[in-house]
């Protein structure tokens, strides 16, 4: 038996709707720009799905607070599909794409603007703005035996404010082409998510601020965002 220095973390893991059972977190997979609406509101034009990673210890579950993150002024919420991934696969072809999903969740993929922006800016890539501590709330997941997501109103609102609204169809690239390209790069495997992208209407967040975001026939996701994170010493 492996003996470790210090005792390991526990692992990372997303709730099931209606079961005690546990989702473990291998991965997060994240897709940016894939609704046209958001993609102009960031002033981009439509192209190739953006691909970025979040740590598996970024999720947090529904209901609990997230703390206004440090080395940030613009700190925005983006409501999304999230797909859970429960069978491992290289190359999958779309067609067949549906078979390796486990279930379904609403997320949000809490994201630092002003370090994204100047990433973009300079080429850089979007970790710091991205992946960093408590960054992905995820409500309870769905099983797909429930159905497939393929369509359904996705919306988020901020202190009873409706800020995002659109419908998971009108995605530039579906689940299936999600999971086709992405297992293209990587192999999937049991317990990977992948954030699926937001609509338009991704705003700042303030300490104090209570959001509602939801996807038809998901679990609504809540968090509330604390306090400012205020660094030692």
């Amino acid at each position: 038996m492996s003996r470790f220095v210090f005792p390991p973390t526990e692992a990372p893991s997303v709730a099931i709707a209606g079961s005690t059972e546990r989702f473990p977190v291998h991965r997060i997979y994240c897709v940016g720009l894939n609704y046209s609406d958001h993609i102009r509101e960031m002033g981009s034009e439509p192209g190739s799905p953006v691909f970025f990673m979040k740590p598996a210890d970024a999720v947090v579950a529904n209901g609990v607070a997230v703390p206004y993150p440090p080395a940030t002024s613009n700190f925005h919420y983006e409501i999304e599909l999230v797909v859970a991934i429960g069978r491992a696969g290289r190359d999958i072809p779309p067609a067949r794409a549906l078979e390796h999903v486990f279930g379904y969740a609403a997320g949000n993929d809490l994201t630092r603007r002003d370090l994204q922006a100047a990433a973009k800016a300079r080429g850089q890539p979007w970790d710091i703005a991205k992946g960093f501590d408590y960054s992905a709330p995820v409500a309870a997941l769905r099983p797909a035996g429930a159905g497939h997501v393929v369509s359904g109103r996705i919306w988020m609102k901020v202190n009873a404010e409706l800020r995002q609204e659109s419908d998971v169809s009108r995605m530039l690239w579906d689940v299936p082409h999600i999971i086709a390209a992405l297992s293209g790069l990587y192999e999937l495997l049991p317990g990977d998510l992948i954030f699926s992208g937001t609509p338009a209407g991704v705003g700042a967040l303030q300490p104090g601020d209570v959001l509602e975001g939801g996807i038809d026939g998901l679990e609504v996701l809540r968090t509330t965002i604390g306090p400012r994170v205020v660094a030692a010493g």
